[in-house]
């Protein structure tokens, strides 16, 4: 049985909150699955002592319920409010640190984001994620490796980012293929790509999570930056990002809680004319260039 005393409720009162999450625990004794059972436990300890840590009013519980069922109706296969929500409660990033235990100098991992799709182009080494989307041209390069310092040839990139307006192609209605791509190490484990110089943008905000954030004086908007996901043989799957050294959006604080200093570059400006390392012209214009090595932790089968 547990134990919650809660500051100035009666005995008898405490008795009674105490066996109610004792029972509906106990209702779950007999799942046959023994995960689901802990999960369906654990949540109704937790969610019980919430209830009775900030003693809910039946009021607030309607406004909760009302703002999950506003978060349904606006979700579609395109928006995933719960995500969202799941993201500025800092769920999702609490998540994926249960779930990527610190492994040696591996990469650290951050929020997958709702903009991923399947099926992006591949480009070959040296090759162009931008697809004709606006934004200052940058260079990135790096090289794979594995917890040892080894090359992992063959490791599949992918790579995706908004454009300088803010926006992921998906989140225009053409139809359009652009800020995305993915490509492969090569025998020395180097990758390279062009893509956009990544601007802040803001999460959307015209919902029920937005107005959360409206209420509680939070940003919404995610500091700059260049989505990955990095899959080899023998090694943990990688879902990061990079950072833009010097965004302010990283002191104001990202949305989603994403940032990681590790995980900050400095994306070098580039004048006019400047020698690019392909002999792409860009001449007549500015582009920046920044560098990623990223190492891969190996495989683990359950998370720790």
């Amino acid at each position: 049985m547990t134990d919650t005393t809660i500051t100035g409720i009666s005995a008898a009162q405490t008795a009674a909150e105490q066996k109610l999450t004792d029972t509906v625990i106990a209702s779950f004794a007999a799942t046959p699955d023994e995960r689901l059972k802990t999960l369906l436990q654990g949540l109704v300890k937790h969610l019980h002592d919430y209830i009775r840590e900030v003693r809910l009013s039946e009021d607030e519980w309607n406004q909760a319920i009302e703002f999950l069922t506003r978060a349904g109706h606006i979700t579609d296969h395109k928006r995933q409010e719960f995500i969202l929500l799941s993201d500025v409660l800092g769920a999702s990033m609490q998540t994926i640190a249960v779930n990527n235990p610190v492994a040696g100098n591996a990469t650290e991992a951050t929020v997958f984001g709702p903009f991923f799709t399947q099926n992006a182009p591949e480009i070959p080494v040296g090759g162009d994620i931008a697809g004709g989307a606006p934004g200052q041209s940058c260079w990135v390069e790096g090289v794979v490796t594995d917890t040892f310092g080894d090359p992992v040839p063959g490791a599949r990139i992918e790579v995706w980012e908004a454009d300088e307006d803010g926006f992921y192609d998906v989140q225009y209605s053409d139809g359009r293929v652009a800020g995305r791509a993915h490509l492969y190490s090569d025998q020395n484990g180097k990758y390279a790509f062009w893509g956009l110089t990544p601007t802040p943008y803001p999460i959307p905000h015209d919902g029920p999570v937005g107005k959360l954030l409206e209420a509680t004086n939070r940003s919404p908007v995610r500091a700059s930056h260049l989505h990955f996901m990095v899959t080899a043989s023998g090694q943990r799957t990688l879902v990061t990002h990079i950072f833009v050294e010097g965004d302010p959006q990283i002191e104001i604080g990202d949305s989603v809680f994403g940032v990681k200093e590790s995980l900050i570059r400095c994306f070098e400006t580039q004048p006019p004319g400047t020698p690019t390392p392909d002999g792409r012209d860009l001449k007549n214009h500015a582009w920046a260039r920044t560098r990623f090595d990223i190492v891969l932790a190996p495989a683990i089968t359950r998370p720790l």
